[in-house]
């Protein structure tokens, strides 16, 4: 594994790390506050319900996990070096960029998916931040599973 295919394992690392300080969000949020001690809980109120810290923290657990697989296939799959920079950064920054959407549609009460107002309600600042990148890594990640596509089924691709 070289430098680029562990540098996608220490970022898919970082996704994850996110996601698991979601877990975190989704447990306050479901019992409305920290357990300080047995049968004690500090009461927190969080931004989002308990869908929306589910979603952050199991979206962002599978986008550190499309990562890492990313960085297994480059190498397993032994893609020659341009498009195994492409898919570098294809796979690294889906992960972020959705990443950011989940926690944007934490205070967004559109769930940061129009840029305009939608049937769950107004957009703002949070939801725009979280929709934009994730918008436009939708479109990489699919241009990524179609240089994956290539890679697999090409006419080299059982010599290499």
């Amino acid at each position: 594994m070289d430098r680029r295919q562990r540098r996608m394992v220490g970022h898919g690392a970082i996704v994850i790390f996110i996601a698991l300080v979601a877990g975190f969000g989704l447990a306050t949020s479901l019992v409305g506050g920290l357990e300080i001690f047995p049968g004690t809980i500090l009461q927190i109120s969080l931004p989002g319900d308990g869908a929306a810290w589910a979603r952050a923290h199991v979206g962002g657990l599978l986008n550190g996990l499309l990562v890492f697989a990313g960085a297994v296939l480059i190498h397993v799959m032994r893609i020659p070096e341009r498009p195994a920079f492409h898919l570098g950064w294809m796979f690294v920054g889906t992960g972020y960029a959705n990443t950011i959407f989940y926690w944007g549609a934490l205070f967004a009460p559109s769930r940061a998916l129009t840029f305009g107002d939608n049937r769950f309600g107004d957009t703002n600042i949070a939801g725009i931040i979280g929709l934009l990148p994730a918008f436009v890594f939708a479109f990489v990640a699919m241009a990524a599973m179609v240089i994956l596509m290539v890679q697999a089924f090409g006419r080299d691709a059982g010599d290499r």
